[in-house]
């Protein structure tokens, strides 16, 4: 197990959750809201790297070459626009602020493999981003990486009328998806507060739980199948609708739950349920407790005198330090609290191995390293 020492990621400053709204780039409620100058009088969110011990990796910096490469890769898809990057590089908690100068908005997962092999190429770090509901600083850049939108991948690919085998893209935001199942007497496997901001692919990519988990399980048994594009651009395609299937290792596990650190998420083929006549169960059927401390300002002494005990408490409990949102930037440090050194051993190989440059969704889930 990791050394238990405080930290500085205030996870205690949950305020609220993410209200309805529409994909990036829509002028909706909260997420509009949350740049750096949201509001007369609203004061500019610090940036991470000033607020938080994290060091830039040794990744390369955009050049004029990289922005030609990319717009002849996304044409009209590239956001340079400072203004534009305000609310992208700002977590739902305004408390992380990265500085990123560039977000690409592909369609496909053709366009967003040439993104990846040319960023590999380059060594340019890339951060995931969906709707940007996340709590623990998982879809915002720490420094400058790029961000990469899925906002613009939002198409339902199919869906089976018998089965209730939906098939759509990364980007689709839940309550779009929900409305279109339930037109169809289906309904989502999940439902979250942040449904009306939240896109598929985030809610794969952090094994979101919700409303729905005591009823139907996990995303770990509701998604069939996946298409995934790794670090080199290399496509996965595990995008199967089959309910069983017993041909050697289920790679799509690897993703689900892996936070962006391992591959980018493109595709989704998840099994929905008929529409039954009543739902409703919160979070405590799935042992999912979420605790709320509020103070009139953000207080490093108040979280390090919080934080240690309430991941003491819970390891001796044999729980999780996160059992909803992830890990992200915030909890990558107390790992040690819920998984053993050779776990985390395997975690760090298996990221090695699959992104060997590190440009994934750098300084996320994983440790730091000393």
């Amino acid at each position: 197990m990791l050394p238990r020492r405080p930290l500085a990621w205030p996870a205690w400053l949950l305020r609220g959750a993410p209200g309805a709204a529409g994909s990036w780039g829509r002028p909706v409620g909260p997420l509009a809201r949350r740049g750096c100058c949201s509001a007369p009088g609203t004061p500019e969110v610090p940036l991470t790297r000033e607020r938080y011990p994290v060091r830039r990796l040794p990744f390369s910096t955009v050049s004029k070459q990289d922005l030609a490469a990319f717009e002849r890769i996304v044409p009209g898809g590239v956001v340079t626009d400072p203004e534009a990057l305000q609310a992208p590089n700002v977590d739902w908690l305004r408390t992380l602020r990265g500085c990123s100068k560039v977000l690409l908005r592909p369609r496909t997962s053709e366009e967003v493999s040439h993104i990846l092999r040319h960023c590999h190429e380059r060594n340019l770090a890339v951060n995931p981003q969906g709707g940007n509901t996340g709590m623990v600083g998982g879809s915002v850049p720490v420094f400058d990486e790029i961000i990469l939108s899925t906002a613009r991948m939002n198409r339902v690919l199919s869906f089976h009328s018998v089965s209730g085998i939906l098939v759509c893209q990364a980007g689709c935001v839940l309550e779009e998806l929900s409305r279109y199942v339930e037109e169809r007497d289906f309904i989502m496997p999940l439902d979250l507060g942040a449904k009306g901001s939240c896109h598929i692919g985030g809610n794969v990519a952090t094994n979101a739980g919700g409303l729905r988990f005591l009823r139907y399980g996990s995303l770990h048994g509701t998604v069939l199948g996946l298409e995934v594009v790794l670090a080199d651009g290399t496509v996965l395609d595990c995008l199967t609708s089959l309910r069983k299937d017993n041909t050697g290792y289920d790679l799509k596990q690897l993703f689900i739950g892996s936070e962006g650190t391992l591959g980018i998420i493109t595709t989704v083929s998840i099994l929905c349920p008929p529409k039954p006549r009543a739902v409703n169960v919160a979070f405590l059927g799935d042992g999912n407790l979420h605790l709320n401390v509020t103070a009139e300002a953000f207080s490093p002494s108040l979280l390090a005198a919080l934080e240690p005990h309430v991941y003491e408490w819970t390891a001796g409990q044999q729980g999780s330090v996160s059992a909803e949102h992830g890990v992200g930037f915030r909890k990558r440090d107390v790992l040690g609290y819920s998984k053993p050194p050779g776990a985390l051993q395997l975690m760090q190989q298996l990221k090695a191995l699959l992104d060997p440059k590190g440009i994934l969704n750098p300084y996320k889930t994983l440790p730091s390293q000393a």
